[in-house]
């Protein structure tokens, strides 16, 4: 039982023994900074079941509790609050016990029990990997990894947009200006190489549009229709549905030169996922559930032979699901895709989309109809919705190519660490080898944490240099503090396995145990919240409540052994916090920086 839960059983039972009344529960709250205690019991909402001066009340239930719970050594009252005192012997103890747990703050996952599934990155293949999917990746790796150690199985996909008008477009640029050039031949990455081609297409073809406007006298409207580029990139598409083979097989291998630069930008950015989904094989998924949906009554069909699902009773609009050709919208092929997943993984339970918030209605309207269609795991689906990230420059334009490639970003995080690192001059000794490893772990750091300390929902202003600043709330500061510790533990000198019970705590030395008992329950609300950015600013604290630890009390400066002993296995357990929680972000620690 958690001292939390045994508090507010005894404070239930003084109320009874001493009131003769019953409370349903109990507030607790961490006690404020400026007064003395570390458990607050609030007593205004007792007023409503027990009459009396909350002053009075709290005296009376504050004097009850340090005669009946060990652990509470003394009180004091507020106005209507109850400050509690908590021994230095609970805290020796508590420490003595998740010092030992080589996973803290984590729980094991049933082996049959329910799974998730986590779906994101899913990007188009006619373009390579940019800031804005630089920040769906991380949120979505490391909310599986939240969710992982919050005690769920979970699934990392994807679903890799690799059909369309768009990679015809690249497709057909690099057909006609590409000269048989490969990734080998340029010394391109793959996606790189399809990218500018896509670029190509959108210049090639604004020329066209002015060219229609100025010397033959087109609307703007009549000339983006007409343009010769545009009408042969869409019977190349017509031709690819229909399986022409020369068609085919040049989607193939300009999409498996994408499929390779991918790859490598993943590995760089350390995400990962389980399988894999193509939009090539799905898109013709969902027919058979609407048919199947329309015999159930929960579509209609129009006169003109369109089917459709009236929504109003989920205050959304009616939804076309099928066009009157027959042909698929993408919300066909979503809801076809959704419940394919769940044949080929059948204990998942539910699913979470990380897509970017401009498809918040998409979703809402996708799961309403999933919901109608009797699914039970239809309840348990949740978009990941999120915000764009901004650039001081402005806004990012694929088709322009005025991206912030993602490859390029990574390298030049990389590059910044590297100069600050050598300006302060703390890697002596080390090979160029291992410095550029340092480098990296600091610029992804740096990156990484900027973009996931930020509430999902909000859109973010991302300024590479703030970013990489070694004070603050930045990756790089909490980083610094790790490799602090890391120089204490290699410093000591003695044996600082010995189990400590009996020592005086420093105030400071109790805000940090405190501290670290949060983290199991900051775990579990980051998963249910779905928020990284509870992981990244609990760590923040607890950086911050170790540094003034470290700058107040002195370690190897100790009035005895075990006061010495204790600070060390401290300030090690602290670390390991660290590393795991900047873990569950996709974070690597240095040892020295």
């Amino acid at each position: 039982m958690s001292l939390q839960k045994k508090i507010s059983g005894k404070v239930k039972e003084a109320i009874l023994q001493l009131y003769d009344a019953s409370l349903e529960s109990v507030e607790l709250q961490a006690t404020r900074k400026e007064f003395e205690g570390d458990i607050t019991v609030v007593v205004f909402p007792m007023l409503r079941i027990v009459k009396g001066n909350p002053l009075q009340i709290g005296e009376t239930i504050g004097k009850y509790l340090v005669e009946n719970v060990k652990e509470v050594k003394d009180y004091n009252v507020v106005k209507g609050f109850l400050n509690l005192v908590i021994s230095d012997l609970y805290y020796l103890d508590f420490f003595a016990i998740i010092k030992e747990d080589k996973q803290y703050g984590f729980v094991t996952p049933e082996v049959k029990g329910e799974a998730l599934m986590v779906e994101y990155s899913s990007p188009n293949t006619n373009k390579p990997l940019h800031l804005g999917h630089v920040r769906n990746n991380l949120l979505g790796y490391s909310v599986a990894e939240i969710i992982k150690a919050s005690g769920k199985k979970v699934y990392k996909t994807q679903i890799i947009n690799d059909r369309g008008i768009h990679i015809c477009k690249s497709m057909l640029a690099w057909q006609r200006y590409g000269n048989q050039e490969t990734p080998e031949s340029t010394g391109l990455k793959g996606d790189k190489l399809v990218g500018n081609y896509y670029v190509k297409f959108d210049q090639v073809y604004k020329e066209q549009i002015e060219h229609l406007i100025t010397k033959e006298g087109k609307t703007e409207e009549e000339a983006k229709k007409e343009a010769p580029f545009i009408l042969e990139a869409q019977e190349m598409l017509r031709k690819w549905e229909a399986g022409d083979e020369e068609v085919v097989q040049l989607w193939k291998m300009m999409n498996g030169w994408v499929y390779e630069g991918f790859d490598q930008t993943y590995k760089a950015l350390g995400v990962s996922f389980d399988s894999y989904y193509y939009e090539s094989n799905t898109y013709l998924l969902g027919k058979d559930n609407i048919e199947e949906g329309l015999a159930n009554g929960v579509f209609y069909k129009k006169e003109d032979g369109s089917v459709w699902c009236d929504l109003n009773d989920e205050k959304l609009d009616d939804k076309l699901v099928l066009r009157s050709d027959g042909t698929s919208v993408y919300m066909t092929q979503d809801i076809g895709t959704a419940i394919q997943r769940i044949k080929d993984n059948p204990d998942v339970g539910g699913m979470i989309y990380t897509v970017g918030n401009e498809q918040d209605h998409h979703f809402n309207v996708l799961f309403a109809i999933l919901k109608k269609l009797g699914y039970d795991w239809a309840e348990q689906l949740y978009h990941l919705s999120y915000g764009m990230v901004d650039l001081p420059s402005g806004k990012m334009k694929s088709r322009e190519g005025t991206v912030v490639d993602a490859d390029e970003l990574i390298a030049e995080m990389t590059s910044t660490a590297g100069d600050i690192s050598k300006d302060l001059g703390k890697l002596e000794g080390y090979t160029e080898e291992e410095k550029n490893e340092v480098y990296n772990i600091i610029g992804l750091g740096a990156l990484k944490y900027f973009i996931l300390k930020v509430d999902p929902k909000k859109r973010i202003l991302f300024d590479p240099k703030e970013s990489v600043d070694f004070q603050g709330n930045t990756g790089p500061f909490i980083q610094y503090t790790y490799a602090r510790i890391q120089a204490i533990l290699r410093k000591a000198d003695l044996d600082y396995n010995e189990s400590i019970t009996d020592i005086k705590l420093h105030e400071k030395e109790r805000d940090l145990i405190k501290q670290l008992g949060y983290y199991p329950e900051v775990i579990q609300n980051a998963a249910s919240e779905l928020s990284p950015a509870i992981i990244a600013n609990y760590t923040y604290d607890l950086v911050k409540s170790y540094n003034s630890f470290f700058q107040n009390v002195s370690i190897f400066g100790a009035d005895t052994d075990k006061e010495k002993i204790f600070r060390i296995q401290l300030s090690g357990l602290v670390g390991n916090t660290i590393k795991s929680a900047f873990g569950l972000l996709g974070i690597n620690v240095p040892d020295r920086m």
